[in-house]
């Protein structure tokens, strides 16, 4: 099988009678999600748990097996060792990945150097790490049965050689304004993944690309929007619209799959942007009841940020940010604690500090009943 030569962009001989409505359906449901999305005064703080959601779903599609709550658990310490704190700190990059990425898309647009970076932060003291972290491949490789030859594989990625131009012609496409962003940003993705540049974490860092490609493009008012649900419930169709355009020039399937992608997960995203905006509301008036305290909005926005934590570091945290006393802090927590908004999982002994959750938002994240 010979090396995929990718076809230039943008692409002609779409099928825009097949693509356009599907395109306003799309649209309009983007529409509505970041309509909520501009409702809220702090996202990063209120969706953190969605963006867990995300990197642990886009990771899962890779074969990563860990739950919300365990990585949540992972970070408070309470799982520090084994084949799950592993695949935990591969979920903990790709999130650490999102958060640069939005700080950086403040003032820069994508660049080839900036995903990258991306990519070092993702393959950072993980499996992988020896598969040149930040670096395009200079190898060729292919995909296809473990232990394939390259005449057996289904998918042999570009030429090594010709590898830079190709980046570079996505690069400029990114920069271009086709017929519209959402059916471009399907082509950015798709390209992406068969260009193949990395030697691992492709699948992963092009994910991470979809909702920083709607923000540049002005689509979202937060790079906040994640697919990742939609395409591990979907994934043999995931990957067989991908392998379409690469064995048939398929390129009409692929957009028309991923539109209808959007427009169900821009639903599931509303529906729960506005039960965490519930739940937000819900728990301010709960905590000012509980503890009569001027701090209120300081402790929401912590456990929301954290629902698992130590009472050690939420204790330092707002000490540091607010100058809030230990001892005072100490007491909200324990008023807490009796009000029913906070759970503890594991009391504190000794030097050992208390780990305690917040279920509610923790249910929320994993759609399930966890405590």
């Amino acid at each position: 099988m010979q090396p995929y030569t990718p076809q230039a962009l943008p692409l002609d001989n779409l099928d825009y009678r097949l693509l356009l409505p599907l395109v306003g359906q799309a649209n309009a449901a983007l529409d509505r999600y970041d309509g909520l999305l501009q409702g809220i005064p702090n996202p990063a703080v209120m969706l953190s748990p969605l963006t867990t959601q995300e990197a642990v779903l886009s990771s899962k599609i890779e074969g990563t097996q860990a739950t919300v709550d365990e990585v949540l658990q992972q970070e408070a310490g309470l799982i520090q060792e084994g084949e799950k704190y592993k695949d935990i700190q591969e979920i903990s990059n790709y999130r650490q990945a999102l958060y640069s990425a939005r700080e950086y898309l403040k003032d820069y647009p994508i660049r080839l150097g900036f995903v990258r970076e991306l990519h070092r932060v993702l393959m950072s003291s993980v499996r992988g790490q020896d598969k040149t972290p930040g670096e395009f491949r200079l190898d060729q490789n292919w995909i296809g049965k473990h232990g394939c030859s390259m005449d057996e594989a289904s998918f042999v990625t570009p030429n090594p050689v010709q590898l830079p131009d190709f980046l570079q012609a996505w690069e400029r496409y990114l920069d271009s304004d086709d017929v519209d962003f959402l059916l471009q940003t399907a082509v950015v993705h798709a390209q992406f993944e068969l260009l193949h540049p990395f030697k691992d974490g492709n699948g992963r860092i092009g994910r991470i690309l979809i909702p920083l490609f709607l923000y540049q493009k002005r689509a979202l008012s937060q790079p906040m929007f994640y697919l990742s649900e939609y395409l591990e419930s979907n994934r043999e169709a995931y990957y067989f619209h991908l392998k379409a355009i690469s064995a048939e020039g398929d390129w009409n399937g692929w957009i028309a799959f991923f539109l209808k992608a959007i427009a169900i997960q821009a639903g599931k995203n509303s529906e729960r942007v506005a039960a965490i905006q519930s739940l937000y509301a819900e728990m301010k008036q709960a905590i000012q009841t509980a503890t009569h305290s001027q701090y209120t909005v300081h402790l929401l926005d912590a456990i929301f940020s954290k629902p698992i934590f130590r009472s050690s570091d939420l204790t330092a945290q707002l000490l540091q940010a607010f100058s809030i006393h230990e001892k005072t802090t100490t007491g909200l927590l324990r008023q807490m604690k009796e009000a029913g908004i906070l759970r503890e999982l594991q009391a504190g002994s000794g030097r050992r500090p208390a780990t305690l959750c917040f279920p509610r938002l923790v249910n929320l994240a994993e759609g399930r009943e966890v405590f």
